[in-house]
C-alpha cells in the first residue's frame, strides 16, 4: 500500500507555510534543550496567546466557560493546556500528549574533581544512548542550581558565540587497538563519560603561603573560583543542582534542498511543538481540547513529573471544578470518554540500514504523520495496541482534513522496539494511538526530521482537536 509524498501536493503558497513553520520550530529547538526551558518558553507563549494560569483561576474563583483557555505547569517540567468546549467535559476530551525530555548526560551530585592537572565533571547518562556518540563533540551545560537560601541560578553555557564549550575525550586511533576490539556498547563505558572543563591552576603570588603553592587540586580550585565569581555558587551547591549536558549549537537546515532539520531533541520536541501550535489555533471546540507535555518518558515516565504521576488527572479535576461540573464520577467518565493521540516519534526508514526494517510497514521521510497502532518489543510487550475502530476513526479524521499520514511499526519483529506514554493514558480506558514524526538518528546527539512531516503533524493534530 503506497502512501503519497506530501511534498508533491504543496502549492507555492503552502510550501512557504511549510518552511515558515519549520523555521519557527528550528528556532524553538535551538533555544529549548531541556524540559525546563521548554516549559518556560511555551508557558510564556501560551500566556501571550490568551491562556490563563490555572492557579489564578483557582485563587480568584473564576468560573470557566466554553472558549476559555487555561494552562497549568508542574514543577517547571510539565505543561498542560486546555481550551474549554461547549459540551460537558464528562463527555470526554480530545487530548494530545507528548514528552519534552530527551536523552542526554546529567551531572552527578558530587561531580567536580581533578586528575593530572585537568578539572572534570562526572556524569550519569539519561535515557537510551549510544555512549560512543557523545565523545569528541562540543557540549553545553544547561540547567539550574538551587541554593540553600531559596534562590535558583540558571545555567546555560556553551550556546552563545563567545561561550566556551566542553567535551569528552576519546582515545587516539594510534593507541586504540584494544578499544577497537570491544563491542560498541563497551567501547566507551558509562563511568568514562567525564566532561573536561579546565586546566589552569589557581594562581598563587610569589609571596604566597607555601602550603597554597603545594596544593594538589589547584585546577579544581580555579574552576571553583570562576563559578563563585560568575554564578555565586559553592561546590556544595552541586548537591541541589540539575545540570544537563547537551550538544552545543543550533539546529540546522539539512540537505541542499533544505527539506530537513538536524537538531538535538527532536525526540520528542518535534511532536510537542506542533501539538502546542495546534492548541493555539483552537478557538471554540465542542469537545474540550487538551495538550499535555510531560517529563521522564525516556526513563519510564516515572516520578512526580512523569506520565505515571497523578498530575494530569488532578488538573482535569481542577478544570472541571472551575467549570462548576466536578464530581469523582464525572472525572472518571471524562477520562474514559476521551480520545488521545500519544504524540511520539517513530523510526524513519534508513537506506543505510535496511535490514532492521520491514519496508511495507516502515515510516518514510516526506509521507506525513506516522501512526503506530502498537509499539513495544518482541510480542508487542509494553505497548498500547489501539483498537481497529479507533484506528478507523483517526483515518477518517486525517482523510477529511487532507492530512498526509502513514502507518508503521518500530522495526522488524524481534529487531528491537520501544515504548511511549500511550499505555499510561490507556489505563483510563480512553482511546489512544501513537502518532508522530519519523526521525533518523533517533536518540543520537543530532537527529534528523523532514519539514513536510513536521507540517503534516501540526495539521493532523489540529484536525484531531476539532473532531466531534
Amino acid at each position: 500500500m503506497e502512501r503519497k509524498n506530501a511534498w508533491e501536493k504543496y502549492s507555492e503558497e503552502e510550501l512557504g507555510r511549510v518552511f515558515d513553520f519549520a523555521e519557527e520550530y528550528r528556532a524553538f529547538l535551538s533555544a529549548c534543550k531541556t524540559e525546563r526551558e521548554c516549559v518556560t518558553e511555551l508557558t510564556a507563549r501560551a500566556a501571550a496567546a490568551g491562556f490563563t494560569d490555572l492557579k489564578d483561576v483557582i485563587e480568584q474563583g473564576i468560573v470557566l466557560k466554553p472558549g476559555d483557555r487555561v494552562f497549568a505547569d508542574n514543577q517547571g517540567k510539565n505543561l498542560a493546556l486546555f481550551v474549554i468546549g461547549s459540551r460537558s467535559m464528562e463527555e470526554g476530551m480530545n487530548i494530545l500528549g507528548a514528552h519534552i525530555d530527551s536523552p542526554r548526560l546529567d551531572l552527578k551530585q558530587n561531580p567536580l574533581y581533578e586528575d593530572t592537572g585537568m578539572a572534570l565533571l562526572d556524569t550519569h547518562y539519561y535515557g537510551g544512548v549510544k555512549k560512543y556518540q557523545w565523545v569528541t563533540i562540543p557540549l553545553a551545560l544547561h540547567g539550574v542550581i538551587a541554593k540553600k537560601d531559596g534562590s535558583v541560578v540558571q545555567v546555560n553555557v556553551g550556546e552563545k558565540p563567545g561561550d566556551p564549550v566542553f567535551g569528552i575525550s576519546d582515545l587516539l586511533i594510534h593507541l586504540s587497538s584494544a578499544q577497537m576490539e570491544k563491542k560498541t556498547a563497551k567501547a566507551i563505558e558509562g563511568e568514562d563519560l567525564n566532561i573536561l572543563i579546565g586546566s589552569i591552576p589557581m594562581q598563587v603570588s610569589e609571596n604566597g603561603d607555601e602550603k597554597e603553592k603545594e596544593k594538589k587540586k589547584r585546577v579544581q580550585e580555579n574552576i571553583l573560583r570562576i563559578l563563585k565569581e560568575q554564578y555565586d555558587i559553592e561546590e556544595e551547591d552541586f548537591l541541589s543542582a540539575e545540570i544537563e549536558v547537551v550538544p552545543a549549537g543550533e539546529a540546522r537546515d539539512y540537505g541542499f534542498d533544505r527539506s530537513m532539520i538536524m537538531g538535538y531533541g527532536h525526540d520528542d520536541r518535534v511532536c510537542a511543538y506542533p501539538s502546542f501550535a495546534a492548541m493555539l489555533e483552537v478557538s471554540a471546540p465542542e469537545r474540550t481540547s487538551a495538550c499535555l507535555l510531560v517529563d521522564k518518558e525516556e526513563i519510564g515516565s516515572v516520578g512526580a513529573t512523569g506520565m505515571h504521576s497523578r498530575f494530569f488527572e488532578n488538573i482535569v479535576a481542577e478544570v472541571m471544578n472551575a467549570c462548576g461540573d466536578y464530581s469523582e464520577l464525572k472525572l472518571r467518565r471524562a477520562l474514559q470518554n476521551s480520545c488521545a493521540l500519544s504524540s511520539d516519534v517513530s523510526a524513519a526508514f534508513d537506506p543505510n540500514y535496511p535490514g532492521v526494517m520491514e519496508k511495507k510497514n516502515a515510516a518514510y521521510f516526506g509521507k506525513g504523520l506516522v501512526f503506530n497502532k502498537y509499539t513495544g518489543s518482541r510480542g508487542k510487550s509494553g505497548s498500547n495496541d489501539a483498537g481497529a475502530e479507533y484506528v478507523a476513526q483517526v483515518r477518517g479524521i486525517m482523510d477529511k482534513g487532507n492530512v498526509n499520514f502513514q502507518t508503521a511499526e518500530l522495526g522488524k519483529v524481534d529487531a528491537g522496539g520501544g515504548g511511549t506514554i500511550a499505555y499510561i493514558l490507556g489505563n483510563y480506558n480512553m482511546q489512544v494511538i501513537d502518532s508522530g514524526v519519523a526521525v533518523l538518528n533517533m536518540h543520537a546527539p543530532w537527529e534528523i526530521i523532514s519539514k513536510a512531516d513536521l507540517w503534516e503533524a501540526k495539521r493532523g493534530y489540529g484536525e484531531f482537536l476539532k473532531y466531534v
